[in-house]
C-alpha cells in the first residue's frame, strides 16, 4: 500500500466504523439521570467551577433578589474593562496589543518606560532561529496552517537550549519568544502553502523590530509591504479583543490541563493550538465568512430582510449552507444578551468598511445579526439569549484586509498566545496538581471469552 492509499477510507474501515457507531452510543437520558454537566456547562451556559484566575473576568449575569439575571456582557483584563482599554489606546492614537500582552502577563498596564522596554524585548525576539524558515517551514508546507503552526512550535523545542525547564523565569522567556514569533510562523506557513501548493510566487520579508505586531503581520503578508494606518489599527484591535477570554474557554482550559501535567511550554502551546482550530472554537470565523459567501449567492437583494430571514431559516432547518443547522457567529457559550467584543468591533469594522467602500456589505452583516436572533428564538429551544459573538465580524475584517481564509484562525492564535502564556504561568505558580475530572463508567461487567469460543 502506497502513502496515498493510506489516506483513503476503504470499505473495510467503513465496516469497522459501524461497530464504533453502534457500540459507543450512550443513552442520552443517562446524562440527565446522573446530572452530568456536558461541556462542563449548565443548561443556561454557566460553566462548572473548576479553577480560579486573576487574569480576566467575564460577566454575563448579575444577582437580583437571589436570582441570576442576564446582563450585557462584560470582559475585563486584570480588572480593567475592555471598553476602557480600547477607548484608552485608540484615543491616544497608538497600538494596544503590546499594552495588552504586558497587562495580561504582569498584572498592570506599563508606563511609557516599561512599554518601550517591553516593545524592545518583543522586537529582539521577532527573528526566528537561523535557517528555520528554510529548513522547517518551506520544506514541509501544508494547507492546514494551524497544523503547520503546531509543527513549528514543537520543532522550536529542539532549538531551545533549556526546553524542559518549567521555572517561571524560563517559561516567561519562552512565552515572550513565542508571542514575538507567532506572526512570522503563521504568515510564513501560509506563504509556503501559497507557493508550493497553489503555484504562486514566493516572497519572504523579515519582520521589523520597531513595528507593532499588527504592522508586522501586514508587512510580512503583503508583497509590497504596504498598509494603511487604519488597516493596522483595526487589525491591532482584533488582536486585543482575541488576546484573552477567561480560563474556561476550550483552548485556555487545555493550557491549564496540559500545564498541570508538568510538560514543557512548547507541548502546552501546541495542544492549545490544536484545540483552537476546531470550528466550534477559533475556526468559527472561517465558517462565518463562508456562510456569508453562500448567503450572497442565494440572497439577490441584500436589503430585503424577508429574503435574509428565509435564508437563515433554511440554515436552521439544515437546508442551506453546510446543512449543520448552525448560524455561525451567533451565540456564545457564556454571553447571553451581548458579547462586548462584538459590540466594540462592530463600530470599528464600520470605519474600515467605509475606507474600503464596502458599507453595503457591512449593512448586510448588521441585518443578519438582527434577524438571526429573531429566527433562532422562533425555531430553537434556548435557555439563554443569543447575540453576535466576536467571530461574527472578524472574518469580514480579515477579508477587507485581504487576509486569506487559511490565516483567519491562525490570527486568532497570534492574539491568544498572550492569554495562554499568562494562564500557563498562573497554573504553574498556584496549583501544582494534575487536572483529572471524573467520568462515570456505565459498562456492564462481562466475562472474558476465549478466542476459539467467540
Amino acid at each position: 500500500m502506497n502513502r496515498n492509499e493510506y489516506s483513503v477510507v476503504t470499505q473495510e474501515i467503513r465496516d469497522l466504523a459501524k461497530k464504533c457507531e453502534t457500540n459507543d452510543i450512550i443513552n442520552q437520558e443517562l446524562y440527565t439521570k446522573y446530572e452530568v454537566k456536558r461541556g462542563l456547562r449548565d443548561l443556561d451556559g454557566r460553566g462548572v467551577l473548576t479553577g480560579l484566575t486573576d487574569i480576566s473576568t467575564i460577566n454575563a449575569y448579575k444577582k437580583v433578589d437571589g436570582n441570576l439575571v442576564p446582563i450585557d456582557g462584560e470582559l475585563l483584563y486584570r480588572g480593567i474593562n475592555i471598553n476602557d482599554l480600547v477607548k484608552g489606546f485608540w484615543g491616544e492614537k497608538r497600538f494596544g496589543y503590546e499594552d495588552t500582552v504586558y497587562l495580561l502577563l504582569f498584572g498592570d498596564l506599563p508606563n511609557k518606560e516599561q512599554l518601550d522596554e517591553f516593545n524592545r524585548l518583543l522586537g529582539t525576539y521577532r527573528s526566528l532561529p537561523n535557517n528555520f524558515v528554510r529548513d522547517i517551514i518551506l520544506r514541509t508546507p501544508g494547507k492546514d496552517i494551524m497544523n503547520s503552526l503546531a509543527k513549528s512550535i514543537l520543532t522550536l523545542n529542539t532549538y531551545d537550549l533549556n526546553p524542559l525547564d518549567v521555572s517561571i523565569p524560563n517559561v516567561l522567556r519562552q512565552s515572550i519568544e513565542l508571542i514575538s514569533n507567532f506572526p512570522s510562523l503563521a504568515v510564513y506557513s501560509y506563504l509556503a502553502y501559497r507557493h508550493y501548493e497553489l503555484g504562486r510566487g514566493l516572497y519572504i520579508h523579515n519582520p521589523k523590530p520597531e513595528l507593532s505586531t499588527a504592522e508586522n503581520l501586514l508587512r510580512l503578508l503583503r508583497k509590497n509591504k504596504h498598509y494603511s494606518k487604519l488597516e493596522a489599527k483595526v487589525l491591532d484591535l482584533a488582536l486585543v479583543l482575541h488576546a484573552e477570554h477567561g480560563g474556561g474557554n476550550n483552548s485556555t482550559f487545555t493550557t491549564h490541563v496540559v500545564t498541570s501535567s508538568g510538560t514543557d511550554t512548547y507541548s502546552s502551546v501546541a495542544a492549545s493550538l490544536c484545540s483552537l482550530k476546531g470550528p466550534k472554537h477559533g475556526g468559527a470565523n472561517v465558517k462565518v465568512k463562508q456562510m456569508f459567501d453562500d448567503l450572497k449567492e442565494n440572497v439577490t437583494n441584500w436589503e430585503d430582510k424577508g429574503q435574509i430571514r428565509d435564508y437563515l431559516s433554511n440554515i436552521l432547518d439544515k437546508n442551506a449552507f453546510d446543512k449543520s443547522g448552525l448560524i455561525y457567529g451567533m451565540g456564545h457559550a457564556v454571553y447571553s444578551i451581548s458579547d462586548p467584543r462584538a459590540n466594540i468591533f462592530s463600530k470599528f469594522v464600520g470605519y474600515l468598511a467605509k475606507e474600503k467602500g464596502r458599507e453595503d456589505e457591512y449593512a448586510l452583516y448588521n441585518n443578519v445579526a438582527e434577524l438571526a436572533k429573531e429566527v433562532i428564538a422562533e425555531k430553537r429551544k434556548i435557555y439563554k439569549g443569543v447575540s453576535p459573538n466576536v467571530d461574527f465580524y472578524s472574518g469580514f475584517v480579515y477579508n477587507m484586509l485581504d487576509i486569506p481564509d487559511e490565516l483567519y484562525t491562525p490570527l486568532f492564535a497570534v492574539a491568544r498566545i498572550a492569554g495562554w502564556s499568562a494562564h500557563r504561568i498562573e497554573e504553574l505558580i498556584n496549583v501544582n496538581k494534575i487536572i483529572r475530572p471524573a467520568y462515570m463508567s456505565i459498562s456492564d461487567i462481562r466475562e472474558y471469552v476465549p478466542l476459539e469460543n467467540r
